[in-house]
């Protein structure tokens, strides 16, 4: 059976929110609830994390994780990809560790309320398949659907969907998905070193719940998981 990597990217850089990968959630930092979602999983192999900055390396330790190799600084812009992170630190573990994955786990901090039996599931069922790549998706919310999506022209509202008309029923609506950060993007080794490829030919989507989706982007998504987090807190209790 192949190794599994559970990779982890978190950059010091951050406009939307200053340190957020690090930023105070619910009195932990950001980045620890992946971490412990991951090891909570038990089916990684190894659990790293990529990073620029040494604070949240160090804080990455702490709660569990490896940091084996620094990132490049090239790799940590506002435009650095998913791809060029997965190559760098595998290639570095398979250069200096003699270690190489079967299958690589990408796991973004912003992704907090992800569940570890999310990401067992997510695996298993990529494993199961001769798939290039699983990407977690969310179902779309009926009234943001493409059928319902308007345009503004000449200051008139028109059918994003020229000559369909929009269906008035939710169900008649057909049911879309979008990627949910994506929370979950897990690949195979030859995808991304050989096909030089994020998702490769073949994806597969796992759908996951609302609440596991999401995504702190903005200083209104910290409050918001804050919120939701601390009343789950108070009804188990």
């Amino acid at each position: 059976m192949g190794k599994i990597l559970g990779l982890i990217p978190a950059r010091g850089g951050s406009k939307g929110i200053p340190g957020k990968n690090i930023v105070s959630l619910a009195g932990q930092p950001l980045i620890s609830y992946t971490i412990e979602a991951a090891l909570e999983s038990r089916v990684f192999d190894r659990i790293v994390v990529s990073t620029d900055d040494e604070q949240i390396a160090e804080i990455s330790r702490e709660w569990g994780a490896e940091i084996p190799y620094m990132r490049p600084a090239g790799l940590a812009e506002d435009n650095s990809g998913a791809l060029g992170v997965i190559q760098h630190m595998v290639s570095a573990l398979v250069k200096h560790d003699d270690w190489l994955p079967e299958w690589i786990v990408y796991l973004q901090p912003t992704s907090p309320m992800r569940s570890s039996t999310s990401i067992q599931a997510a695996l298993d069922f990529a494993r199961k398949s001769d798939c290039d790549s699983l990407v977690s998706v969310t179902r779309v919310p009926h009234q943001f659907s493409m059928e319902s999506q308007l345009d503004l022209v000449d200051g008139y509202l028109v059918p994003a969907i020229p000559d369909e008309p929009s269906p008035s029923r939710r169900q008649d609506k057909p049911v879309r998905y979008a990627r949910n950060g994506p929370a979950i993007l897990i690949t195979r080794y030859e995808t991304v070193m050989n096909k030089n490829s994020l998702y490769g030919d073949t994806v597969l989507p796992f759908e996951m719940s609302a609440r596991e989706s999401h995504d702190v982007d903005e200083p209104y998504d910290l409050e918001y998981v804050e919120w939701l987090m601390t009343r789950e807190r108070v009804v188990d209790e």
